[in-house]
């Protein structure tokens, strides 16, 4: 059996009203699970939507609303895990208090950014949340004119529209660096991504920086690869500064999955980790402490800053930035 689409009609909330023998606020608020209705018109309502097939129209509910229950997330990545993980910590926040998250997926361009936000905008969300402080004139623009609440993410080394949640990349960069140098590794290298456009990245890599300096160091070479990062671009990145800058006694890699690359070129290419090469990422993610050597990194509080996100949107919270730090994880490659 083929089904004509063109040819079915739109099921309203009357003629689920009329179905049920209920008003249409009745089925309104049992929808919304909001407001006073009794068990019996509930399981009614519930079995005419059941039967005809009533997909609520949550356009014309914003529409009728002060606001919606629309929380927009515009982010950089969804291959790099940290931006579902915290997804994943304010998912939970905002079903169990009946908001719905929409998402769309920024690949590290600003001007993308600003196209995505002004479409998410045009939903009315009760908040937009957005990774970083780096955004163009234009997105802070029409952020600020919407009225609605900013909430930017994993990060604290800025200045915030509204809300910040996250910690500080250059702070966890300086203590990287420090945690190498105290080991003792003294020609140090760097292997990452696009700095320009993961500018949290670029921040760390800024931190560690620093923190050479005050030490009387220096980096001793560096290899930035284009694109994003991933486990493969980590592995070539590595195999490229070995070439360049040969003698290295460490390396700080943009994240884990940089790190994890050139982990597995050394496992290749018969170098003993950490005895001829110490190894450090940045994220603390679940595969780079599952590998036989667990990677020395900084453990982000991922999850913990989409949930604390979510409930100071949820609970109408001043404009704020929430630092929740990071830890230190010393591992077996440093």
């Amino acid at each position: 059996m083929v089904i004509d689409f063109k040819q079915r009609t739109t099921v309203t909330l009357a003629e689920v009203a009329a179905a049920a023998g209920v008003g249409e606020s009745t089925v309104s608020r049992v929808l919304r699970n909001h407001g006073s209705f009794s068990p019996k018109a509930r399981e009614r309502v519930l079995d005419a939507v059941e039967r005809l097939g009533y997909v609520p129209n949550r356009i014309a509910g914003t529409l009728a609303s002060a606001g919606s229950r629309l929380v927009a997330f515009v982010i950089p990545s969804l291959t790099n895990i940290v931006f579902p993980d915290v997804l994943r910590g304010a998912g939970g926040v905002l079903e169990e208090n009946h908001y719905q998250a929409v998402f769309s997926v920024t690949d590290y361009d600003s001007e993308r950014e600003e196209t995505l936000v002004s479409a998410m905008l045009a939903w009315r969300p009760t908040a937009v949340m957005l990774a970083g402080f780096e955004h163009t004139e234009g997105t802070l623009k029409i952020l600020r004119a919407s009225g609605c609440r900013v909430v930017e993410l994993l990060d604290t080394d800025g200045t915030a529209a509204d809300l910040a949640v996250g910690f500080s990349n250059r702070q966890a960069g300086r203590a990287s660096a420090e945690f190498l140098l105290r080991r003792g590794y003294r020609r140090l290298g760097y292997v990452g991504h696009d700095l320009d456009l993961d500018t949290r990245a670029g921040k760390r890599f800024t931190g560690f920086c620093e923190a050479l300096n005050l030490a009387g160091s220096r980096l001793a070479g560096r290899e930035i690869r284009a694109g994003a990062s991933s486990v493969e671009s980590g592995r070539a990145g590595l195999k490229q500064l070995l070439e360049k800058a040969p003698g290295l006694d460490a390396v700080y890699f943009s994240n884990d999955d940089m790190a994890l690359g050139g982990y597995f070129h050394c496992l290749s290419n018969g170098i003993a980790v950490p005895a001829d090469l110490a190894l450090f990422g940045h994220n603390g993610l679940d595969i780079g402490q599952a590998i036989p050597q667990p990677l020395a990194s900084i453990r982000t509080p991922r999850v913990a800053t989409g949930k604390l996100a979510a409930e100071l949107v949820i609970n109408e919270a001043p404009p704020q930035v929430a630092d929740l730090g990071f830890e230190l994880i010393e591992g077996a490659t440093a």
